[in-house]
């Protein structure tokens, strides 16, 4: 049988130098940081989201708001998840109400889980706009959503797997893509 091939597409420099890409194009777009909140889908979108939050900090000097959501009870495939997935609670401990939310997650695909996240959001609140960021888009989407920023664009086949590593949860950061 033949073994699938595995390619890092990005090292930890590479994920580093692209976060701080995506925060300078998020101050581009954004100047008010009051109106602005960051929210991680549980679990590497939280970590991507609060990288951000630490670059901007380091930056310019100011803190945006961040918050986590789990988006297991908006997801489509519940009932197939629920027997062995864990509930969490989501957590914004600011008020989402009239502000631009950046909502980050690791890898963009079908657009499942960006679509639950917004559902979500929208029972939480009213923001004035919601965009997407994320550090990878492998394209293959089933729902019409698009990231507003994104670190890297690949165009893998529908068997191929891209996974993310980091290092708050994986000990090490990189991207690597199996074909």
């Amino acid at each position: 049988m033949k073994r699938p091939k595995s390619v890092r597409i990005l090292s930890a420099v590479d994920i580093k130098t692209n976060l701080e890409r995506m925060a300078r194009a998020i101050l581009r777009q954004n100047k008010s940081f009051d109106s602005l909140g960051f929210i991680g889908i549980r679990t590497r979108g939280l970590f991507l989201a609060k990288r951000l939050c630490e670059i901007i900090k380091k930056s310019n000097d100011k803190e945006v708001p961040l918050g986590e959501m789990d988006i297991t009870l908006y997801r489509d495939d519940l009932n197939a998840l629920l027997p062995h997935g864990k509930v969490d609670h989501t957590r914004i401990p600011f008020d989402i109400n009239n502000k631009t939310i950046i909502l980050f997650d690791d890898v963009l695909h079908t657009g499942r889980t960006v679509r639950a996240a917004v559902d979500h959001l929208i029972d939480l609140g009213r923001p004035k706009a919601i965009h997407l960021a994320v550090l990878i888009d492998r394209g293959g989407r089933e729902f019409p959503i698009a990231a507003n920023f994104v670190a890297k664009k690949i165009n893998l086949p529908g068997e191929g797997e891209v996974r993310l590593k980091l290092k708050e949860v994986d000990g090490k950061d990189e991207v690597v893509v199996t074909k």
